[in-house]
C-alpha cells in the first residue's frame, strides 16, 4: 500500500528513514518534484510551530477595549486552554454583532491556506461566520486580482481564470514557432499549485517546446526570468514599461501593414480607437518604436524587429502575472490582446495569448478539468466585500468608499478581523501601512500553524495542524492507500 501525502508543493510518498521515522519521497508519477515539498514534515518540530491557542498579553488582561491595538506584534503571548480560547471568541464575536452589527466582522482569507477542501480554512470559518448572522468578505486575489477582474470585460466572462486563457502546451509545442514572454517563465513558480498536483510538468513542456525549435524571447529587468536552453533570448527594459514596448509593436504592424483588418472589424470592437491613439491624433504623440524605446530601454530595432516576427511566423504572447500586480498592472494585459490581435495569430492552435505560463503548474496543462469536491459554506447574509488586496483602506478608513469593477464599494466599520489560512504580511504592497491599519481593529484572530508575521500582529492564534490535500478520488484513495497531516 502507497501513503501519499500532498501539498501546495505536490504529492509525495510516505516512507521512512533507517532510524524508522517518516519521511517524503518523490510520487513516482511526478517527472519534476518539488524539494521544498520534501521536508514539510519537519514543520511538525519546528520551533515557530504554533502548539497551542495563544493570547496577547494585554488584550487577555484587559480586554479588547482597553488593550486597544497599539502594542499589537509588540508583545508576549500567553498560553491558554482550548477551552478559554473558544470562550473569548464567542464572546468578542457576540459583542461585536450584537453592539456594532455583523458587517464589522471581516473573515476569510484568498485561498492560499489547507490544500484540501473539508479542512480548507476558508470554507470552515465561512461556514461558522454564515450560521452566525454573516461577515463582510473579499474576493479575488493578490496573484491574479486585477486580471481576474479585467479580463471578462474584455475576452467575455469564461475568461475569468487564468487556465482559460492559455493554449495547452502540447498546441503551443506543435503549432507555435515564437514565444513572446513580458514578465519571463521564473520556473520556481511552476513549483507550487493551489491544492497540489501530482505531475509538475510546466518545465517539461517549456523543455519540449524548446527541443521543437519554438523560439522564446523574454523581456524582463532580470535575466533568471528566461530558461536556459536553446532558442532563447533575454531582452532587459525598465519595469513597468511592458505595454509600452507592446504599443511601439503594434504602431509598427501598423505603419507596415502588417495586420489584418477584417479580422479586427470582425472580432474586436474599438480597433479605429485603438489606431488613433497609436498614431497620436489626439495628444500628438506616436507610440512608435522610439517613442517605446525612450521609456523602456529597450532598443528601437529590437521593438521593431520582434514585432515583425510575431506577424512572420505562428506565434504566442504571455504575461506573467507578476506585471498586473502594479500601478496601472492592467495595461500590459491589455495590450498584449492588442498586439496578439494586430499579429493575426489568435485563435490558430497553440498561438495568440496567454496568461501566466509557469506562474503554477496548472497554466496550459493539457488535461480535462473537473471541478473539484467543496464544502458547502451556506448563504452570506452580510453584503459588504471588498477586493483582498484593499484589505488597508478597509482598515483605515471606516465609511469610506473605494472604486470596484464598476462599483462603488462602501466600506464598513472593522472592528473584529478573523483571517484563517495566508499571510497578507507576505503579499501586501505596503507593509508599513498594512501593520498600522491592523492595529486599528478591537480583535484580531489569526488561524495558523507558524508564527509568520499575521499571526504576531493577531490578538488570539489558534493552532492548525499541517492538513493534507483530498484532491484525489475516494475510489483513487482506496487504491492507493491514505492522506495524512501532521498533528
Amino acid at each position: 500500500m502507497t501513503h501519499l501525502f500532498a501539498t501546495h508543493f505536490g504529492t509525495y510518498e510516505v516512507g521512512t528513514d533507517a532510524n524508522g521515522k517518516r519521511k517524503l519521497l518523490p510520487f513516482r508519477h511526478d517527472p519534476d518534484p518539488s524539494e521544498m515539498g520534501l521536508g514539510y514534515l519537519d514543520l511538525a518540530a519546528h520551533p515557530e510551530r504554533v502548539r497551542a491557542p495563544m493570547v496577547r498579553k494585554s488584550w487577555l488582561e484587559m480586554g479588547p477595549l482597553a488593550a486597544t491595538g497599539v502594542s499589537r506584534g509588540r508583545e508576549d503571548f500567553v498560553e491558554i486552554s482550548w477551552d478559554k480560547a473558544a470562550g473569548l471568541i464567542a464572546g468578542e464575536l457576540r459583542r461585536v454583532r450584537e453592539i456594532h452589527g455583523n458587517q464589522a466582522i471581516f473573515a476569510g482569507s484568498y485561498g492560499w491556506a489547507s490544500a484540501g477542501r473539508f479542512h480548507h480554512a476558508q470554507s470552515q470559518l465561512k461556514r461558522l461566520l454564515n450560521l452566525a448572522g454573516g461577515f463582510t468578505s473579499s474576493v479575488n486575489s493578490y496573484s491574479y486580482g486585477a486580471a481576474a477582474v479585467l479580463l471578462p470585460h474584455i475576452l467575455g466572462p469564461d475568461y475569468k481564470d487564468a487556465c482559460e486563457t492559455s493554449p495547452s502546451w502540447n498546441d503551443i509545442a506543435e503549432d507555435c514557432q515564437l514565444v513572446v514572454g513580458f514578465g519571463g517563465f521564473r520556473l520556481s513558480n511552476s513549483q507550487v499549485e493551489s491544492g497540489g498536483t501530482g505531475s509538475h510538468r510546466a518545465v517539461e513542456w517549456l523543455r519540449r517546446c524548446q527541443d521543437k525549435g519554438v523560439r522564446i524571447v523574454v523581456f524582463s529587468p532580470a535575466s533568471s526570468d528566461a530558461p536556459s536552453g536553446a532558442n532563447v533570448r533575454h531582452i532587459p527594459l525598465r519595469p513597468n514599461t511592458d505595454a509600452a514596448v507592446m504599443l511601439g509593436m503594434c504602431h509598427t504592424l501598423l505603419v507596415q501593414g502588417l495586420f489584418d483588418r477584417d479580422f479586427l472589424k470582425r472580432c474586436t470592437t474599438g480597433y479605429c480607437d485603438f489606431e488613433s491613439y497609436l498614431v497620436g491624433e489626439a495628444d500628438g504623440i506616436a507610440k512608435d518604436a522610439e517613442w517605446a524605446s525612450a521609456i523602456s530601454g529597450v532598443p528601437a530595432q529590437t521593438i521593431v524587429e520582434i514585432a515583425e516576427d510575431l506577424h512572420d511566423v505562428p506565434s504566442l504572447i504571455n504575461v506573467a502575472w507578476s506585471l498586473q500586480r502594479a500601478r496601472r498592472g492592467e495595461q500590459p494585459f491589455w495590450a498584449a490582446i492588442a498586439l496578439a490581435s494586430m499579429a493575426g495569430h489568435v485563435g490558430k492552435r497553440g498561438c495568440g495569448f496567454s496568461f501566466g505560463l509557469t506562474a503554477v503548474n496548472s497554466v496550459g496543462q493539457p488535461v480535462r478539468r473537473l471541478k473539484g469536491p467543496a464544502f458547502e459554506q451556506g448563504s452570506n447574509p452580510v453584503r459588504s466585500f471588498i477586493p483582498v488586496a484593499r484589505i488597508t483602506d478597509l482598515l483605515e478608513n471606516p465609511g469610506g468608499r473605494i472604486d470596484y469593477d464598476g462599483q462603488v464599494l462602501e466600506l464598513p466599520d472593522i472592528r473584529l478581523v478573523w483571517w484563517a489560512g495566508g499571510n497578507p504580511f507576505h503579499h501586501h504592497q505596503d507593509l508599513n501601512r498594512l501593520t498600522e491599519a491592523f492595529r486599528r481593529p478591537e480583535t484580531v484572530i489569526v488561524s495558523e500553524n507558524m508564527w509568520t508575521a499575521t499571526a504576531k500582529m493577531s490578538d488570539i492564534v489558534l493552532p492548525s495542524a499541517f492538513p493534507s490535500s483530498a484532491t484525489m478520488s475516494r475510489r483513487r484513495r482506496a487504491r492507493t492507500g491514505w492522506f495524512t497531516a501532521v498533528a
